[in-house]
C-alpha cells in the first residue's frame, strides 16, 4: 500500500474532495443570541462594528449594522453596513432586512447595535430564539443595563449576557469555531506531498511542513492518498473539521504545512517552563516525557491512567480553577480541545506537541501558548515519518518554538 503520495506535476484545477468535507451550507434552524450590557451613558457601537471586522477580515460571513457614533440625517440615524463598512441611512425596516439578506448569504454572525432592532428582525424571521436542532446563527445586539428585564423577556432562559470588551466576545463567539477560523487563514494553494507513517502523517506545503499524530492505524486512509493528494491545502485543511479521526489528522496537518513556514520565528522550546509560577495547581491534558519533572506536583490527565494520574472524567473537577493547563496537540484532533478550553475559561492554557498550528489566530480563543514544531529538512522528516519515528527525533529535522499570547495573564506575571 503507498505511503507517500506526491501532487501531479502537471497543474490542475483544484478539485472537490472525494468526500464530504463538511455539511452543505443550510439555512439557520434558530438564533443564537448574545448581549453587550453597557452603562447607560457609553455606548459600544464601535465594540460591535470592531469585532464584526476580526471576523470578516479572518474569512467569516457578516452581517447587520450599528450606529455610526451619534452621526443623525434628518431624524435618521447614519449606521454602517457590517457587512460592506458603507454608511446608510437606517429606517423602520433596516433590521429585518439585514437579517434577512445574512440568512441569504449564509453569514456566521448578524449583529445589530440596537436592541429594539433585534428584537423587530427577530420577529419578522420567525426563527426561534436560543433553542432548536441543527445550525444557530450567532445574534449580537446591545442593551443599557437598565433595560435588561427587556432583554430576559425576549430569551426567555437562553441567550447570554457579555461584558463590554473585547475579550468577552470572543468567548461568546466560542471555542467551537477555532476550526473554522484556522481553515478560512489557509490560503489556496498546492499541497505537494503526503506522506502517512504508522504513528504520524505529514503534509507539505510551498512554504513548510506539517505533522498530525494519527489517532488509529492508517489502513482505511492509506488508499485514498492518491486521490487526496490532488486536493490544494485549502481543501485539506478543511478536514479538520472532519469527525472521521483519520480525516481529521489528515486536517490538522494541513494546517500545520501552512501555519508552521520554515521561516516562522519563535521562541525556543515548547514555553512549558512559563507554568512553573502558575498560581495554583497546573493540570496536564495528555502526558508528555518529563513533564512531572519540570511542574513537579501537576495533576497529569490521561485516557489509560497510570498510579497518580487522572482520569479524562476528572477535567470536569480539576480544569475549573486550576492555575493554568498544558494540553497535549492531539486534543486539537480528537475534539477534546474546545471543551478543555470551556472547562479552563480565564485560566492560561498551553498547546503542546507536533500536531499544534503555530498562529495568533488561536490566542483569541483561550490559548495563551502554542508550542510546536517548525520543519526544515523536510525530505529528511518525511523519511522519519514513514521509519515510524517519534516526536522526540522530529528534533533532527527541524525545531521545537513557541508563541505567546502577550496579553495572558501569563506573560504578565
Amino acid at each position: 500500500m503507498p505511503e507517500s503520495s506526491h501532487r501531479p506535476q502537471t497543474p490542475r484545477t483544484p478539485q472537490t474532495p472525494p468526500t464530504p468535507q463538511a455539511a452543505p451550507a443550510q439555512a439557520p434552524s434558530w438564533l443564537r443570541p448574545g448581549v453587550v450590557v453597557h452603562d447607560p451613558s457609553v455606548t459600544v457601537d464601535r465594540l460591535i462594528v470592531d469585532f464584526a471586522a476580526e471576523l470578516s477580515a479572518r474569512g467569516f460571513g457578516v452581517g447587520g449594522y450599528a450606529r455610526k457614533g451619534a452621526v443623525v440625517i434628518g431624524e435618521a440615524p447614519l449606521s454602517i453596513d457590517l457587512s460592506t463598512g458603507k454608511t446608510f441611512v437606517e429606517t423602520p425596516q433596516s433590521a429585518e432586512i439585514h437579517l434577512a439578506r445574512a440568512i441569504r448569504d449564509g453569514a456566521d454572525l448578524f449583529a445589530i447595535g440596537r436592541f429594539p432592532g433585534c428584537t423587530d428582525a427577530a420577529r419578522a424571521s420567525k426563527l426561534p430564539v436560543g433553542a432548536g436542532a441543527g445550525r444557530g446563527l450567532p445574534l449580537l445586539t446591545t442593551i443599557a443595563g437598565g433595560a435588561i428585564h427587556h432583554w430576559h423577556q425576549f430569551v426567555r432562559h437562553e441567550g447570554s449576557m457579555i461584558a463590554p470588551n473585547r475579550r468577552a466576545l470572543w468567548e461568546w463567539w466560542g471555542a467551537e469555531r477555532l476550526y473554522d477560523d484556522l481553515a478560512l487563514g489557509v490560503d489556496e494553494v498546492e499541497a505537494r506531498r503526503i506522506v502517512c507513517g504508522p504513528r504520524w502523517l505529514m503534509v507539505e506545503g510551498p512554504h513548510g511542513a506539517g505533522l498530525a499524530y494519527l489517532p488509529r492505524h492508517p489502513r482505511d486512509l492509506l488508499p485514498r492518498l492518491p486521490e487526496l493528494s490532488k486536493l490544494s491545502l485549502r481543501a485539506l485543511a478543511q478536514l479538520s473539521q472532519s469527525w472521521n479521526p483519520l480525516e481529521a489528522a489528515l486536517g490538522v496537518a494541513a494546517l500545520n504545512a501552512f501555519y508552521n513556514r520554515a521561516d516562522l520565528e519563535g521562541a525556543s522550546g515548547n514555553g512549558v517552563r512559563g507554568f512553573r509560577g502558575a498560581p495554583g495547581p497546573v493540570v496536564v491534558v495528555g502526558a508528555f516525557p518529563g513533564v512531572d519533572s519540570i511542574l513537579q506536583n501537576c495533576a497529569i490527565i490521561e485516557t489509560d491512567p497510570r498510579p497518580g494520574e487522572y482520569p479524562v472524567a476528572a477535567m470536569e473537577s480539576l480544569l475549573p480553577g486550576c492555575g493554568g493547563a498544558i494540553v497535549n496537540s492531539s486534543a486539537l484532533i480528537n475534539r477534546g480541545l474546545t471543551r478543555i478550553l470551556r472547562l479552563a475559561r480565564h485560566r492560561p492554557v498551553a498547546l503542546i506537541g507536533p500536531s499544534t498550528p503555530l498562529t495568533p489566530r488561536l490566542h483569541d480563543y483561550g490559548l495563551a501558548v502554542l508550542g510546536g514544531f517548525v520543519a526544515r529538512d523536510i525530505d529528511g522528516l518525511a523519511q522519519a515519518v514513514r521509519a515510524g519515528a517519534a516526536p522526540k527525533d522530529f528534533s533532527k529535522f527541524g525545531r521545537y518554538i513557541h508563541l505567546s499570547d502577550k496579553a495572558s495573564a501569563l506573560s504578565k506575571r
